[in-house]
């Protein structure tokens, strides 16, 4: 199993699913470890390892590309056998950064948005500060990182039920509403998806989570460790200084209400943040 001080190096990977997630962690890994790639789409043909060789080799972990239904798919008997090998690009970025700060939002409706005025939020308080994950900017596809760089990830359901080893600092699960039931069977299922960001998190961590019956019987179940803030709409006041069409949304409005808690607990500029 991983730990943190393995750098990921002379490492056996098979990294199945070749799109923009596949080929950033493909890039990533490839200088210090072998690796090899497997795709469904016949446009990966030439480059595909054999069912045949992937059977045969002893890899040491599988990197799945979210959009991959381990029930459904050329490898289910496989990846069910090895199951405890899959990871993400999410768990190699963590597994390298683990002390660089990080803000995930999920939730069914609005994960963009919020990613990208939370981003926009910090940028302008002159924090720095990367956007990246399921907004379709592989989170390792990004250089230039120190330790004062701060992350803000979109995440999806299927992420982060594929991942291990994530943690992140602050998590938001918006709202949860019946989506992807197809792959994750019933919506208690699906919040518990999204539920495991803050099952991984540590004592000092923040987990901001909307009123929704789904995400009670989650917390119920579960000893959790992270702070939780139960974020009721705030946006009262702020919305009557906004002229920005976006907020005649009621989902827009209702996330908002998530990034003016956040900007209590991380002391944001107020100003600066109703100028953004």
């Amino acid at each position: 199993m991983f730990n943190l001080n393995d750098n990921l190096k002379k490492k056996k990977f098979l990294i199945y699913g070749y799109g923009k997630s596949g080929r950033s962690a493909h890039n990533y890994l490839k200088k210090n470890n072998k690796i090899a790639i497997y795709d469904d789409h016949k446009k990966y043909k030439k480059i595909s390892i054999s069912l045949k060789k992937i059977k045969s080799t002893q890899f040491d972990y599988i990197v799945l590309s979210p959009g991959i239904d381990i029930n459904k798919c050329r490898l289910t008997k496989y990846l069910k056998k090895n199951k405890n090998k899959i990871i993400t690009d999410l768990d190699i970025f963590y597994l390298n950064n683990p002390d660089n700060l990080k803000i995930t939002i999920t939730g069914t409706n609005g994960k963009s948005t919020t990613a990208k005025l939370l981003f926009k939020i910090l940028k302008d308080q002159n924090k720095d500060v990367i956007l990246a994950g399921n907004i379709g900017i592989p989170i390792l596809s990004k250089k230039k990182i120190n330790l004062r760089t701060i992350f803000v990830i979109e995440a999806s359901s299927y992420q982060i039920d594929y991942s291990q080893f994530f943690k992140t600092n602050y998590a938001f699960i918006l709202n949860i509403s019946p989506d992807h039931l197809e792959r994750h069977k019933s919506i208690q299922k699906y919040a518990h998806a999204k539920f495991k960001l803050i099952l991984n998190q540590h004592k000092n961590f923040y987990a901001f989570i909307g009123r929704n019956i789904y995400l009670n019987k989650e917390i119920k179940k579960y000893r959790i460790k992270s702070r939780i803030i139960k974020i009721n709409p705030n946006y009262h006041k702020i919305k009557k200084k906004i002229s920005n069409n976006y907020f005649d949304n009621i989902n827009n409005l209702n996330n908002l209400s998530f990034i003016l808690e956040f900007a209590k607990v991380f002391k944001l500029n107020s100003s600066k943040l109703l100028k953004t």
